[in-house]
């Protein structure tokens, strides 16, 4: 075979050659994409900075994709979860929303005012150590209020009559404290407790704290379960 014929030769294989390195180059990329794609999730970040106590809505969320390997088992993937509920700390855009950053209602420790719902007040009353169940009534506890007062009849026989003026009310604070203990060490007396009423309710409790003090009435609150509001939130 001739000098020209073997480099001819040459000049085809390594075209060939190239060709199936390029088209093995081009699978082998097309490979690697379509194995990443299949481990990466979509989770939900911050659109936007957010302030601690912020309502979560649609607008504030977007999707971002990460890779499998980097997902958290608390990291939440929907929208849906999210919207309405209030983050407890500050975030910044970008940011990933995890189980424990948020929560369903706001968490206020400094203003009260920031904690009662649109159309209700805020009501205070003295109690002391027996009317508030040994002082064992919390912050976000359920209460039903009592009123009790003596009445003389006319035969000077005495009758104590209690009636029932409130029912499932929601404990906002006692005395200063607006969020319950999360151990026994944070236990303080309080001789307030402070109620989250809608207006009518609220002057039902006035008129029983002026007779407290005009007619030596007394108020007594009851504790209501959280057994069956824990079995719903679950």
């Amino acid at each position: 075979m001739s000098s020209k014929s073997i480099f001819l030769l040459a000049i085809i294989m390594g075209g060939i050659t190239t060709l199936l390195f390029n088209n093995y180059l081009k699978n082998s990329i097309s490979s690697t994409a379509a194995v990443v794609a299949d481990n990466t999730v979509d989770i939900i970040v911050a659109a936007e900075p957010l302030k601690k106590n912020e309502r979560i809505t649609a607008e504030k969320l977007e999707v971002t994709t990460i890779p499998e390997k980097a997902f958290h088992p608390q990291t939440i993937t929907s929208k849906e979860e999210l919207e309405g509920l209030f983050v407890n700390a500050d975030m910044e855009q970008g940011e990933a929303f995890f189980t424990h950053r948020v929560q369903s209602e706001e968490e206020e420790t400094v203003f009260i005012s920031r904690k009662v719902k649109e159309g209700f007040r805020a009501v205070s009353i003295v109690v002391n150590y027996e009317q508030s169940v040994s002082t064992m009534v919390e912050p976000d506890d359920l209460v039903d209020v009592f009123f009790s007062k003596t009445e003389r009849k006319e035969d000077e026989n005495v009758k104590v009559v209690s009636r029932l003026i409130l029912e499932n009310v929601r404990v906002l604070a006692v005395g200063r404290k607006m969020k319950e203990p999360s151990s026994h060490e944070d236990y303080a007396e309080y001789s307030t407790v402070t109620f989250e009423l809608t207006p009518g309710d609220a002057v039902k409790l006035l008129d029983a704290r002026v007779a407290v003090v005009d007619e030596g009435a007394t108020i007594h609150l009851m504790l209501n379960s959280r057994i069956n509001e824990e079995k719903e939130n679950n």
